[in-house]
């Protein structure tokens, strides 16, 4: 029980590695509020749904809010929510670009901007971002996607310095997966799909699980001395 007695915020808890993260805390012993667009694809005694679009700065405060009021502390948020829309540069829609902006960068500073000074305040906590492998190494025909997980790095840096100012066990820490097989890579060829696994170390893709147990490891009590760093998850992807 890693977890026992904490609360936690999972963003895109609705399926994928979001779901795994969300049933692996719980299983951990938190109480888990799990925010998605969509409905929850599982149920959970210690996993609360919560319909959030978190691309709408008011309705993050308004979730906040009642998150904050409900439970009176957040130990852990986890900003896993994220989307793609595909094209080469030259083709690439003005709301191509906006919308993956808008859900997997600003959502990000939305929530953070009020759960972080509070769990600050409280005394400390853990906020995970999760990156990509994109936004390390980059990929053709995404390069909304490639700019929003980029920008999660420089944040996660800045917020372990910022949120530790005043002292406590406040952590900021990113993770990195590579190709994990969660819904996003099912419109993917599969002649693509062996190429990504034949680049990594270890010959496979990534299992939603594999992400969540890393997660999992930032959020407990096991990683107190770790903050502002970046865990690939990556299977040895293009070492």
């Amino acid at each position: 029980m890693r977890l026992k007695d904490k609360v936690a915020v999972v963003t895109g808890g609705a399926k994928g590695i979001g779901q795994c993260i969300a049933q692996l805390f719980s299983a951990q012993g938190a109480k888990v509020i799990a925010c998605d667009v969509g409905e929850l694809t599982y149920n959970d005694p210690n996993v609360e749904y919560y319909k959030l679009d978190v691309s709408d700065a008011e309705a993050c405060k308004t979730f906040f809010d009642y998150a904050a009021d409900k439970y009176g502390k957040i130990d852990v948020l986890v900003n896993n929510a994220g989307i793609t829309r595909d094209a080469l540069t030259r083709k690439m829609t003005d709301e191509q670009w906006q919308l993956v902006i808008d859900v997997n960068l600003n959502a990000v500073f939305y929530l953070t901007r009020h759960f972080g000074p509070f769990m600050q305040a409280a005394g400390g906590g853990s906020i995970i971002n999760i990156s990509s492998v994109v936004g390390e190494y980059g990929n053709i025909g995404q390069a909304n996607y490639a700019a929003t997980k980029s920008a999660l790095f420089g944040l996660t840096k800045s917020w372990a310095k910022e949120f530790a100012m005043k002292g406590g066990n406040m952590r900021v820490n990113a993770i990195a997966p590579g190709y994990i097989m969660t819904d996003i890579l099912k419109t993917v060829p599969q002649d693509l799909l062996d190429k990504f696994a034949a680049q990594t170390m270890l010959g496979r893709l990534g299992q939603p699980e594999e992400i969540a147990n890393a997660v999992l490891f930032l959020a407990g009590d096991e990683s107190v001395y770790i903050t502002g760093q970046t865990l690939s998850v990556n299977g040895g992807m293009r070492l």
